[in-house]
């Protein structure tokens, strides 16, 4: 494996990105064909939490969080660091000694498949971390990996400078040249949502709104009474 850390990756639009998190995770998701999900594995570490960045990834040894320590140099504003292993670990590769040092730089948050402790100080200091798992496990600081390169998280792809969003429903990846088209099927998906939530408000179910009952016929399902079916 080469180990190389990359110094100026491209990176989606701020601005964009930034709007497109407002939409939150679950509706961009379904906005885009149910595609860039990171799987619900990766848990917000605590509640309450929408952000949206580009991302600096970062792949490190099982156990060791050197090349976190190599990338906190590369982040900007706006960023959000995606650290993955080559190989499963569970280990607190990451703590409140990190997250001061990111927040200073305007780093946005955390994503990460191993896991991280000091969880009572990254509450209190506001800063979002979401992870596969919470361990006071500590790591060493031995081995090279690499850092803004393509990395595989969670089943999905995640290049540096794509857009990653992450809320109490999870965290989700948009490749970068793609931020502009979620934007517009965001917001499509957000009218629709509003019309079906107004009409449930009146009454309508969504048997009728969404033409269920064809589909529920078409698959064999009857209506009987309960002296029909032996209650």
């Amino acid at each position: 494996m080469r180990t190389v850390i990359v110094t100026d990756p491209p990176r989606a639009d701020l601005e964009q990105v930034t709007k497109l998190a407002g939409y939150g995770v679950a509706t961009v998701h379904e906005a885009l064909g149910r595609t860039g999900f990171l799987g619900p594995r990766l848990r917000p570490v605590h509640l309450g939490s929408r952000v949206g960045g580009t991302a600096v990834t970062v792949l490190c040894w099982p156990g060791d969080n050197l090349m976190i320590h190599a990338a906190v140099e590369q982040c900007r504003p706006g960023d959000v660091l995606v650290v993955t292993t080559t190989s499963p670990c569970t280990d607190g590769a990451f703590g409140e000694l990190f997250a001061t040092a990111l927040q200073a730089r305007g780093v946005r948050g955390l994503v990460t498949s191993t896991g991280v402790r000091d969880v009572a100080d990254l509450h209190a200091m506001g800063f979002p971390v979401w992870s596969a798992a919470v361990s006071a496990q500590g790591t060493v600081k031995a081995t090279p990996g690499s850092v803004n390169v393509p990395i595989t998280l969670g089943g999905q792809l995640i290049r540096p400078g794509d857009a990653v969003l992450a809320d109490d429903d999870g965290v989700m990846v948009v490749p970068r040249q793609d931020v502009a088209r979620a934007l517009e099927a965001a917001q499509a998906r957000l009218d629709k949502e509003s019309a079906s939530r107004e009409a449930f408000r009146d009454g309508e179910l969504g048997l009728d709104r969404y033409g269920l009952r064809a589909k529920l016929a078409e698959l064999g399902v009857e209506y009987v009474t309960a002296d029909d079916y032996g209650l």
